[in-house]
This record gives structure tokens, sequence and C-alpha cells, in this order.
């Protein structure tokens, strides 16, 4: 199984184009050592030809033309490898990027309920793209864990779960959790047996969540945040990350904490946020992951499971 990482920033990529934080203008001015990154996404494949895309990203375009892996083949005058999407949840910054592939559809398009209804309704993406052949083909995820099989991309097996977190701001059920808001899921190549664990968006990780994490090999899992009070600590907000439905990294049951166990995984942290210090590769921070042996995940990262 072949895993491409498209983006590994958080909401507003990095740089955020209007933020003036340590991070951003230590890249701008280039004063730190750290590299600029899209929203969050990320491909996998069992075959290297047909391809699972896990979330649009407003930056998809972009994500597409530095991605070889990404692009037409010569298979006639329209086409794509990405042969069906997957949606962690129903953010802006993990759909928007569906609007730039209308020249496509339909697509195949795999989500819960829940975010299926705020795609339909207070985001309804899926609405605006029936104009272009019918928008989207729709099927519906249970987050119970149950093994499934998606027939254009063979050689994949998943499971998804549901996880805390929180649904978008936009979202009529904000302040009122429900099951699909935010899921998990994992993805085993069933030929080589290797199981990737991939939830960039998590608010706690209770005892299910480690079951599932324990039989993976590579856990792909939130690193939005290093501090629960780092945007304010910044000056940049007054939320807390788990207002937003984000664990922070440092601090007790933080991230960090939770996956010390984990010893035999691999383990890596993406949708990183413009303010998190772990992007400053000299920052004390990012050498507190390193002797954890946790890495940070960057665009155009490959993992061969």
């Amino acid at each position: 199984m072949e895993i491409l990482v498209l983006g590994s920033g958080a909401g507003g990529g990095f740089p955020q184009w209007n933020c003036n934080c340590p991070n951003c203008s230590g890249y701008r001015n280039g004063t730190l050592n750290i590299t600029a990154r899209t929203q969050s996404s990320i491909a996998i494949s069992s075959n290297g030809e047909d391809w699972l895309l896990f979330n649009t990203s407003p930056d998809l375009l972009q994500q597409i033309s530095q991605n070889p892996e990404m692009q037409p083949r010569a298979k006639g005058l329209r086409d794509t490898p990405i042969k069906a999407i997957l949606y962690i949840d129903s953010q802006i910054d993990h759909t928007t990027g569906l609007l730039m592939l209308r020249e496509g559809c339909p697509h195949l398009v795999y989500s819960t309920e829940m975010a299926y209804q705020d795609l339909t309704t207070g985001f309804p993406i899926f609405e605006l793209l029936k104009s272009w052949n019918g928008g989207i083909n729709h099927r519906t995820l249970g987050v119970d864990g149950e093994a499934f099989e998606i027939p254009e991309l063979p050689g994949l097996r998943l499971r998804v779960w549901d996880v805390d977190g929180k649904a978008p701001p936009y979202s009529p059920h904000r302040h009122d959790q429900h099951r699909g808001d935010n899921i998990a899921v994992q993805i085993e190549d069933i030929k080589s047996g290797g199981k990737l664990f991939y939830a960039p968006g998590l608010n706690s990780v209770n005892d299910k969540v480690l079951d599932i994490m324990k039989t993976s090999d590579c856990l792909m899992v939130d690193g939005t945040f290093w501090t629960n009070d780092e945007m304010h600590a910044l000056g940049l907000g007054d939320k807390m990350a788990s207002d937003m439905g984000h664990l922070p990294q440092s601090g007790k049951n933080g991230m960090m904490e939770m996956l010390a166990p984990l010893e035999k995984q691999r383990k890596i942290l993406i949708h990183i946020n413009n303010s998190n210090p772990i992007l400053n590769e000299d920052s004390p921070q990012r050498a507190e992951l390193k002797s954890a042996n946790i890495e940070v995940a960057y665009d155009g990262m490959k993992v061969t499971l």
C-alpha cells in the first residue's frame, strides 16, 4: 500500500495568508528552518495506479499539479487516477476542493450520514454540483468498524469508527455532537497486511481508539496544536484546542502521552496548524517529538506498508 501526503497543514495551510505569527513571519523572512504546507489531505493506493482520496482540500489543484500520481494517465482525453473520495468530516478545509473537480463529475464519494447532511444543507456543496452530470454518487459510511471494500479500488480493506471531535462551525449541530461528525479510518492492504490508522481530527483518545491503534502499523493522527491554549497565548483567538475538537500534543493526556505506549507503530502527526511550534524544525518542541519517535508529516511525504 502506498500512502501519499498531498497536504499536511491545518485550515489555512502554512503560511496562512493573513497571519503574522512567529511561524508565518519567520517563513516569509527566511529566519526559520520551516517548510510551507498545503491543507490536509492524503491519497492511498494498493497498486500505484488507482487512488482513494481522503478529503478534498481547497489546495487540491495545486496538490494534483505537484504529484504526478494524481495526474491523468494516457487513457483518453479526460482521465483521473482518483477513483473514489472519502471524507473524514465535513469541514470546509476538507471539502471545498470538490468544486475544483466538477469537470470530472460524477464522483464516487463516501461519507457518514452526518457529513452528508452538512454537505447538502449547511454547506450544500453536493447540491451545487448536481448540475455537472449529477455531481456525486454517494455511499454512506457506517461507524462501527465493520470491514468493507471499494470495488473501484481493489486490494484495500477499510474500517471506520466514530471518534470524539467537533462538527464544522457552520453545522446545525456544532454544539450537539452526533455519531459520525468525525471519524477515524483504518486502511489495510489485503496482500501485504499493512494497516494505516488515519485520524486528522481527534479530541481525545479513549480505550477503543487506543486498541485500534495497536492493531495498526502506521498512525497518522491529529497534530494541530502543541498546547491547548496555543491560539490564545499567541493572540490569535480565544478558543482552546479542545473547543475546536483537537487534542494538543503536550500536557497531561496529550497526544504524545497517548502515543507513548505504542512502541511498535510508526507515528506521524498531520493537520499541523500554522501556529504550532513543531513546524520549526529547530524548535525544542520538534526535538521533543523526535526523542519520542514521532514524525511530522510534510507535503509529498510517502509511506509504504
